[in-house]
């Protein structure tokens, strides 16, 4: 019998513990706040009054299925000063861009868990964002409206030197360059590679969109390289990559 209660008390005591990790954090001050956001590339924060707050258990629901984004939740009104809150928002932090993104509840005609599912999806632009539909709504709406896309044969790697290059100048450039992931084995991609008059046999390859000129560039064939990226993309800033297709628009009229 002793032993069958013991069983029990660490099971419960396992179930507890799993539940206590799998809860967001909860920020007590203005620096644990300032700490979680520069913590990642993409940090979400619920700020609720308390747990009968509109849109409170819709949120929950919400960040379970976004393994790997950092939520924590807030209720401190010394917290929700500091970033202009005034009621209950779910607020969205990005360094990619350097953007906040507020949604403030009392404001929603509808609060259900797909619809918050949906915003942070939307919303989670990182350094590197792989390319997709739901988050090419993201990517399209943020007020970085150049892109510099790496397309490769296949998806996001932990291990392929050439995406932790592409994460490594997306710090330097952050506020001015969005660094696009394209998986081009994807065939829901192949649209991206037409578009660039890119095939499966010539990747990877790096590229450049402006939406506002609605204009593309490709860098020349060749080795991968930080500084070859970092050329191509400082003479689009540098407004060169613009000169040279003035120029040759005018060699062909």
């Amino acid at each position: 019998m002793m032993k069958i209660l013991l069983l029990v008390c660490v099971l419960t005591a396992c179930v507890c513990a799993d539940h206590h990790d799998s809860a967001p954090l909860r920020l007590a001050d203005a620096a644990a706040a300032q700490a979680f956001i520069d913590s990642a590339d993409v940090a979400v924060i619920g700020f609720f009054q308390d747990e009968s707050a509109r849109g409170h258990t819709e949120f929950l629901d919400a960040v379970k299925q976004m393994q790997g984004l950092p939520v924590a939740l807030c209720s401190e009104k010394e917290v929700w000063a500091k970033y202009g809150i005034s009621s209950d928002t779910i607020s969205v932090f990005r360094k990619a861009d350097l953007h906040q993104e507020h949604l403030k509840l009392s404001e929603a005609k509808k609060v259900d868990s797909a619809g918050l599912l949906r915003f942070l999806i939307i919303n989670n632009i990182s350094y590197v964002t792989e390319y997709n539909q739901a988050s090419a709504v993201g990517i399209f709406q943020s007020s970085v409206k150049t892109h510099v896309l790496l397309v490769c044969a296949g998806g996001r790697s932990s291990s392929d030197p050439q995406q932790k290059l592409f994460r490594d100048l997306a710090v330097k450039y952050a506020g001015k360059l969005l660094f696009i992931l394209v998986n081009g084995a994807d065939k829901s991609n192949s649209r991206v590679l037409e578009y660039f008059s890119l095939k499966s046999a010539d990747l990877p390859r790096v590229g450049l969109y402006d939406v506002t000129l609605d204009q593309k560039w490709l860098m020349a064939a060749g080795e991968i390289t930080t500084e070859r990226v970092q050329n191509f993309c400082d003479s689009f800033l540098d407004g060169e990559l613009q000169k040279q297709r003035d120029a040759e628009d005018k060699t062909e009229l």
